[in-house]
């Protein structure tokens, strides 16, 4: 009589026996496709972790959140790190990796902030505005030649923010200004990292954000902590988690895909963020965040096409997009 196998052996066995024709049918599709549905589970993933954000942010401080965010993240590559440890950190460009991590605590310190306090979907649309602002840092850190197609679609862009934001006789949406900070500072991030990506590792520039971004934020959290219950807990481990996958998803995407034809996908996040914003929130965008959203999508859009129609990769890459922030 055969020796049965242990059961974990036959339970991995039948796996592979049920997974494999799934595997089979996902590899025979075309790399677009799957490109294509890697960003939309991507824009999934990013968009419930504002959920989160909104949630937990309502009654946590936005350090506090952001450290355990980043604290999630360091677990997540902590076996790179250690693998490579400490000639990963090996650099001629310190200053620049710590402007870098500068910009991108500004980034999402002012961008989940803005997440809390307005809508998601206004926040979300406000976020695409970081094309525009590539543009413009790219033409004066970079010294890149930009037409007046592409000054004219900028140009549009920021009259959609103008839109959102809504100046008027009582001033500015302070919030809604934050947003705008954060594209801003992510787009200046999606520049440094253009030029880093020259000299260093991918590996180290990932160590210096996950190692500094963290402990610059321990001070500032240590002052606002607020012991969380279990719930909060939860929500803030769900941040990291679902920061990560959402990363992941997205680089997945753009490895398999063309930037060209799924970046403009990544929009759906606004899509899922009007559904969230309505479901968990009460939160109806207005007739202006509509407009604003279909000026800056509309205008991001064509950056995208005219930038690949010259060859560029800054804001239709993985990194251009701004996933490692």
């Amino acid at each position: 009589m055969p020796e049965r196998l242990p059961y974990a052996t036959r339970l991995l066995d039948r796996l592979k026996r049920w997974g494999q024709p799934a595997i089979n049918w996902w590899l025979s599709k075309p790399g677009n496709v799957r490109g294509a549905i890697w960003i939309l589970v991507a824009a999934l993933f990013f968009s419930i972790g504002v959920v989160f954000i909104k949630d937990v942010g309502q009654r946590i401080h936005i350090t506090q959140i952001l450290l355990v965010r980043q604290g999630v993240m360091f677990l997540t590559v902590l076996p790179i790190l250690v693998t490579g440890f400490p000639g990963i950190l090996k650099t001629d460009h310190f200053s620049i990796h710590m402007a870098r991590i500068f910009l991108a605590l500004v980034a999402m310190l002012t961008g989940f902030s803005a997440v809390i306090h307005i809508p998601l979907a206004q926040a979300t649309a406000i976020s695409f505005a970081k094309t525009f602002f590539i543009t413009l840092f790219a033409i004066i850190f970079l010294k890149e030649t930009v037409g007046i197609r592409r000054w004219s679609a900028a140009l549009i862009g920021f009259v959609g923010i103008l839109i959102m934001v809504r100046p008027d006789a009582d001033g500015l949406n302070e919030w809604a200004l934050a947003a705008v900070v954060g594209a801003a500072a992510a787009g200046m991030v999606m520049i440094i990292l253009r030029y880093l990506s020259q000299f260093e590792r991918t590996i180290t520039i990932m160590t210096y954000q996950v190692i500094f971004i963290g402990a610059l934020m321990l001070p500032a959290a240590i002052y606002f902590w607020k012991a969380p219950t279990q719930e909060e807990w939860l929500l803030m481990l769900g941040i990291g988690i679902t920061s990560f996958f959402g990363q992941w998803c997205n680089i997945r995407a753009f490895r398999v895909g063309e930037a060209t034809a799924i970046a403009s996908l990544d929009y759906t996040r606004l899509i899922y963020a009007t559904l969230f914003g309505a479901i968990f929130f009460s939160e109806w965008p207005t007739f202006e965040t509509f407009l604003g959203a279909f000026i800056i999508i509309g205008a991001s859009l064509y950056t995208v096409v005219r930038e690949a129609q010259l060859g560029k990769k800054l804001s239709r890459s993985a990194e251009g997009r701004g996933y490692n922030n």
